[in-house]
């Protein structure tokens, strides 16, 4: 099991209205294609105007192979349209969970083969 952790750099005042466009469009788009989310999250302390967002994947190979499906989602181009202009930087990080970590361990209910039935 990996974990994909997405930092976005938004603009100054711009977490409010990037957390409700996500909330009203992208996480329905998003979580079924995804499938394990980690957690969704903003900063208050340290560097401010970040979402950070993470998701497991079996391995890498899953991992890109759900990200084609998300991004030739016509219904998630048209949202990331919306989102852009928010977004000053995106740094992405692949964590490997320790072998005591929850996300260590797969579950089975979210095999990549039901997505694409």
């Amino acid at each position: 099991m990996i974990v994909e952790q997405r930092t976005y750099s938004l603009h100054i005042g711009a977490v409010p209205e990037y957390l409700k466009l996500y909330e009203e469009e992208g996480l329905a788009i998003q979580r079924p294609i995804l499938g394990r989310m980690v957690g969704y999250f903003s900063t208050e302390i340290g560097a401010l105007h970040q979402i950070i967002h993470m998701w497991a994947y079996k391995d890498l190979a899953e991992r890109s192979e759900r990200r084609a499906i998300l991004t030739a989602d016509p219904r998630w181009k048209e949202y990331a349209k919306k989102t852009r202009p928010l977004q000053i930087s995106q740094e992405n990080k692949i964590l490997i969970p320790a072998p005591f970590s929850p996300w260590a361990i797969d579950d089975p209910a979210l095999d990549l083969a039901a997505l694409k039935s």
